[in-house]
């Protein structure tokens, strides 16, 4: 206590307000103070990995480029004309097929003269393609590639080509090119910030693409100085002395020989700056803490007094008012001692109502009880017999009382009072067939039915249907209407079937009453116990108001 004491002397409302507003602004200074040293990093990182995905989107826009290039020219690889030898059907099918396309497709024989060209009319004489090294390397692996940047001799454009194999005669090699301003429309700098730039480059370190500010035209070297530093697969490129303040992202094409990279500023905001606006904002920020503190100090201070005072007043009984004050959960508080001043006498009522309620179910299971052990010690014939007895009714009526105080002694479905008591049988269950629409039985109902299941299927499990593995057990309840009498009856019946021939007994015992008188007075109704070979049945009729929960 003296700790404590130490730390929170005694003072003022106003007072621990004000060292709250201080001690919350300083924790939140620190934290900041925090942030703004570790800001530039966290953006460098989120500049860095960012940088690296958009070249990495980049380069897929350009693989499912080449990827459908690459497609084409397997489709045209196995097109009937070219595997007839018919060169002019398989120009004018090219031809037409890549009319929209800004693709051209170029047929050559081993030695990279050209057979077809569908930049020319079939039949032009052509030359040897303008990028023999490109074929060579094609014929020598065997798959599709992409070639480096060139001059093309037909177009006189900068041009690249994607290059197929074949093993047939005269066409050794399928070329489907396209200019280098065509790939272009796909590098764009959209997304990226202001500033930057993008590229598309290949195995020879070429610009075979680009967009930005950097305005690199086809076949433009690369710098010579980065491009040893792609040797992973993505990744990204900074040096101050290269690229003095930007930062460059890079990505290899998967399957292919080119790369992609985007490079830019890197925009950096005054930390000096952010660190004066810390420093004004946060003496402000105190200033105006302290101020709002004191004059909230002041408003809570006169609350709390008219509140203590309601409480005084109420504590000597009297009935207060709700005092009307700006705070708003002071109001509820007036408004709940005041309707505590109100609600006093009427939970005395209600405890009175309670005990009264308490001692008439008190009493009404003592009678049962009572009755049911006078009935039980003219039929038992020990005290060990007596004594079973006794528990396994009251452990029924237990079920029942366990069922409505977990409900309140508010009723309880049907359905859950059959459940509950038929759980104690749990080797005869599935023996057992339940129908009948489900409704609340009243509390009474709940402990008087609960007590003739509980002797049905006590007997059944000794006597009747369940004591054998093929008996067979229906209970069910519906809906009965007599002519006689208009008010809605419903009607219940235990019946069983496939257990060991019945033979009514001689003498009424406990159990007999239970189910058959018992269960007619409780209920208002009629049973009808019927003792056939076949089975027993059991049958009660009442009217549906006397079990039914309003």
């Amino acid at each position: 206590m003296k700790i404590v004491a130490l730390f929170f002397p005694k003072a003022s409302i106003g007072t621990y307000l004000v060292a709250m507003a201080v001690a919350i602004a300083l924790p939140i200074f620190a934290f900041v103070t925090l942030l703004l040293l570790q800001l530039e990093d966290n953006q460098r990182s989120t500049l860095r990995r960012e940088t690296a995905q958009d070249a990495l989107a980049l380069s897929r826009i350009i693989d499912r480029q080449l990827q459908d290039m690459a497609t084409t020219l397997r489709l045209l690889s196995s097109s009937p004309e070219l595997e007839n030898g018919n060169l002019a059907a398989f120009h004018e099918r090219t031809e037409t097929a890549l009319r929209d396309n800004t693709l051209f497709v170029i047929a050559v024989d081993r030695t990279g003269q050209q057979l077809l060209n569908t930049r020319r009319a079939f039949g032009t004489p052509l030359g040897k393609t303008a990028n023999l090294p490109s074929l060579e390397a094609v014929m020598a692996s065997g798959r599709i590639e992409s070639s480096d940047v060139f001059r093309g001799r037909t177009s006189g454009e900068w041009v690249y080509n994607v290059t197929l194999p074949r093993a047939d005669d005269p066409v050794a090699a399928l070329i489907i090119t396209q200019d280098a301003k065509d790939l272009g429309k796909l590098v764009t700098t959209e997304g990226l910030a202001p500033g930057w730039s993008a590229a598309v480059i290949d195995q020879s370190g070429h610009v075979v693409a680009a967009a930005g500010p950097a305005n690199l035209e086809p076949g433009t070297p690369f710098d010579p100085r980065i491009l040893p530093a792609f040797i992973a697969s993505r990744g990204v490129f900074q040096d101050e002395k290269i690229l003095p303040h930007m930062l460059l992202g890079y990505a290899r094409i998967p399957g292919w020989s080119w790369k992609t990279v985007i490079w830019g500023p890197i925009a950096q905001a005054s930390i000096l700056s952010t660190w004066r606006f810390l420093i004004i904002g946060g003496v402000a920020l105190v200033l105006v803490a302290v101020l709002g503190a004191y004059a909230v100090a002041r408003q809570v201070r006169t609350t709390i007094r008219d509140i203590a005072e309601m409480a005084n007043r109420m504590g000597e009984g009297h009935i207060v008012s709700p005092v009307e004050t700006s705070v708003i959960e002071a109001n509820q508080v007036a408004i709940a001692l005041s309707n505590a001043s109100f609600d006093r006498s009427q939970t005395e009522d209600r405890l009175r109502f309670v005990m009264h309620e308490l001692v008439h179910r008190t009493k009404n299971l003592l009678t049962l009880a009572q009755a049911m052990m006078r009935q039980l010690a003219k039929q038992a014939d020990s005290v060990e017999t007596f004594q079973a007895a006794v528990a396994d009714r009251l452990e029924g009526l237990g079920r029942s009382i366990e069922l409505l105080t977990s409900e309140q002694w508010g009723g309880v479905s049907l359905r859950r009072v059959v459940d509950i008591h038929l759980q104690a049988f749990p080797q005869s269950r599935e023996q057992i067939e339940i129908t009948g629409e489900d409704f609340v039985l009243k509390p009474d109902a709940v402990q008087n039915l609960g007590l003739a299941l509980h002797e049905l299927a006590t007997n059944s499990v000794k006597y009747g249907a369940l004591s054998v593995p093929q008996g067979r057990v229906r209970f069910e309840w519906r809906d009965v209407r007599e002519e006689d009498k208009p008010d809605a009856l419903l009607r219940f019946s235990w019946e069983e079937r496939g257990g060991p021939p019945v033979v009514e007994p001689t003498r009424s015992g406990f159990g007999t009453t239970v189910i058959k008188a018992h269960a007619a007075s409780a209920f208002r109704g009629t049973v009808q116990v019927d003792f056939r070979p076949e089975g027993l049945l059991w049958v009660l009729t009442a009217q549906r108001a006397t079990l039914e929960r309003d």
